[in-house]
């Protein structure tokens, strides 16, 4: 069944498994716990069967040199990847659903064409690598290979019903898989550690632009921008702002530790080649090509399995996560739900067709070739990605007081830049290989057009909101309850001051500071205001008997509120006490003021004048009247 904007759906992004998993827990490990998870769905995605292939060239053309290069790819990774979950968190829209509400109709349906060809491009990937590792593992013949996975597509939607807390568990067990086959194969290949540590300090051996291009092409994928924006929102989490704050906090650290163990996984196939391939002067250019050689030079057919394990791994974990990320952009532009199953079965009949007719014309050597395609493909769109990303995520009325800081916008840019030129220049190198005559005239033309087309399409994305300027989300204005949420933030006070007047009401005036002071760890200033006559006309430079009986009541009362552990100051300003009580305030960054009422009517404030009412009307703190 297909809807285009139903009227049941609450217009959430994955809204079957929407704010599903409970985080308010009361200890700190479990909520911890509980936000782990969705960046381990989004690490697969950076370490596909397309990582592999540049890895895997690299590895065994420069060595350990090339080291650098994953690890920069990796911290680009962590930046864009904390911004979109950012992202979700803060507005509650996926950065599809963003997309349509920034956008006008003819960009957003630009951009979701753009997107699903990358979807396809990225299913593309993942397709091929199952089916190698489905010919690597038991011989199956390639086309059987592609037949399969038609079908394993169900079994990846069983997992899908069965909640996204078991899906996760899933892909973690297969991302184990994956590192695992990679243990196995360092330790039987003895790489030399040192000069893997070397390969740390950024070098740029000759030839190795582009392979260095293809590298970080491949790392940074743009349906797991989608994908994690989407992905944050199956936690539930209050629409408080210290809420927010707090699932951003722990989102950065499962990015981090997830994009860690990518990271871990993309060294180890580049060192696996160094150690193997690069050792004896052989360049890899085929996973099969390196599957067959593995098991020749290590001397086990142990390296050969593990490989063939973890290549498989690789393509099935990502086939589940780009079969969500193909719902969400979905859903997300054009607000057009899809049953899942047939949702997948379009995205990998799409992917498939190619696939068949390359192997059925070319075999083996076809598959890396469109394997590397898939990945100029990737590269096309990602711009379109990260761009809009970045000026979201930077956008004060969109994002509040979880707008990126200044160093952020500089970082976020500069890796956009990055990924700009590099892909870029990966589509221009393409392009004039095929006009080399790699291809035919007409398809070299057909492609500088469209890459032409595309270019200009870029920079009107880049430049609108700078044009245009900071704006909201008309749709989702806030009113009523929504708007008094998104408002609600908690404040540690620092500074609480108690107003005392030397009467019998400061008893309970000290009692409730002393109360708030002692739970908040602030400090306490006992403030009394002397406005005797000489006081009102002299100011502080009256010190008369009124002042020195004022200064010792302050100062016995502060030195047994001291007993209690909290720190204690006090206060003796001269004057009005209302202007006086006001200025301090500012001038000394109070958090909270503490004062008295007398229940003064009518008669009792035109003879003793009012303190509480203006105070509490000019300062901009919070004012708790003590009775």
């Amino acid at each position: 069944m297909t809807t285009k904007s139903p009227s049941h759906s609450s217009g959430k992004s994955l809204e079957e498994v929407h704010s599903s998993v409970e985080t308010q827990h009361p200890k700190l490990w479990k909520r911890m716990f509980a936000f782990a998870g969705p960046a381990y769905l989004v690490s697969v995605g950076y370490m596909d069967p397309g990582n592999w292939a540049t890895d895997l060239e690299g590895g065994s053309r420069f060595g350990y040199a090339l080291i650098w290069v994953i690890l920069m790819s990796n911290i680009m990774a962590v930046l864009l990847q904390t911004l979109a979950a950012r992202l979700g968190i803060v507005t509650g829209k996926d950065l599809a659903q963003a997309c349509r509400s920034e956008y006008s109709k003819w960009a957003s349906y630009a951009l979701w064409i753009l997107c699903e060809i990358a979807i396809a491009a990225t299913d593309l990937a993942e397709v091929l690598g199952t089916i190698l590792g489905l010919n690597l593992l038991f011989g199956l013949p390639l086309l059987w290979g592609a037949v399969v996975t038609l079908f394993d597509t169900f079994l990846l939607l069983a997992i899908q019903k069965l909640g996204i807390r078991k899906m996760e568990a899933f892909i973690l067990s297969l991302i184990t898989i994956i590192a695992g086959g990679f243990i196995v194969n360092l330790f039987l290949a003895k790489p030399d550690w040192g000069a893997a540590a070397a390969g740390l300090a950024p070098s740029l051996p000759e030839g190795s632009l582009y392979i260095i291009l293809g590298i970080i092409g491949a790392t940074v994928m743009p349906h797991n921008l989608y994908l994690h924006s989407s992905l944050v929102q199956t936690r539930r989490v209050s629409r408080i702002v210290d809420s927010k704050a707090q699932a951003c906090k722990f989102n950065l650290l499962d990015s981090t530790i997830a994009l860690n163990a990518a990271f871990f996984v993309n060294s180890a196939i580049l060192v696996l080649s160094a150690a193997v391939f690069y050792r004896h002067g052989m360049v890899v250019t085929e996973i099969q090509q390196a599957h067959k050689l593995l098991e020749q030079l290590l001397g086990t057919q142990a390296a050969s399995i593990a490989f063939g394990l973890a290549l498989l791994a690789s393509g099935q974990s990502s086939t589940l996560t780009g079969t969500l990320a193909g719902q969400i952009v979905m859903e997300g532009f054009v607000k057009i739900r899809l049953r899942p199953y047939i949702r997948r079965l379009i995205t990998r009949s799409i992917a498939l067709l190619p696939a068949v007719v390359i192997i059925s014309i070319s075999g083996d050597q076809g598959t890396y070739k469109l394997l590397i395609l898939s990945q100029v493909i990737l590269s096309l769109q990602l711009p379109f990605a990260v761009v809009p990303l970045v000026h979201f995520t930077s956008d004060k009325l969109k994002m509040g007081a979880f707008a990126s800081k200044v160093w952020v916008k500089v970082l976020a840019w500069i890796t956009s830049v990055i990924i700009i030129v590099l892909n870029g220049k990966l589509v221009y190198d393409q392009l004039m290989e095929w006009g080399g005559g790699g291809a035919p005239m007409l398809v070299s033309i057909l492609a500088i057009g469209i890459a032409a087309a595309i270019s200009l399409f870029l920079v009107y994305i880049i430049i609108l909101p700078l044009i245009r300027g900071e704006k909201s989300w008309k749709e989702e204005k806030l009113t009523g309850a929504s708007k008094v949420i998104e408002g609600i933030e908690t404040h540690r006070s620092k500074h609480i001051a108690a107003a005392l007047g030397r009467d019998d009401a400061d008893a309970a005036i000290v009692s409730r500071a002393l109360s708030l002071a002692k739970a908040e760890k602030a400090i306490l200033t006992l403030i009394h205001v002397v406005d005797s006559a000489p006081a009102q006309v002299y100011s502080s430079d009256v010190y008369d008997e009124h002042t020195r009986e004022d200064e010792q009541y302050l100062l016995e009362i502060a030195e047994e509120v001291r007993s209690s552990g909290v720190v204690v100051e006090i206060a003796l300003p001269h004057g009005d006490p209302t202007k006086e009580l006001i200025n301090y305030a500012a001038s000394h960054k109070v958090d909270m003021l503490v004062m008295g009422s007398h229940g003064h009517r009518l008669l009792g404030d035109l003879l003793w004048g009012q303190t509480v009412d203006p105070v509490r009307h000019q300062v901009k703190i919070p004012v708790l009247v003590v009775r």
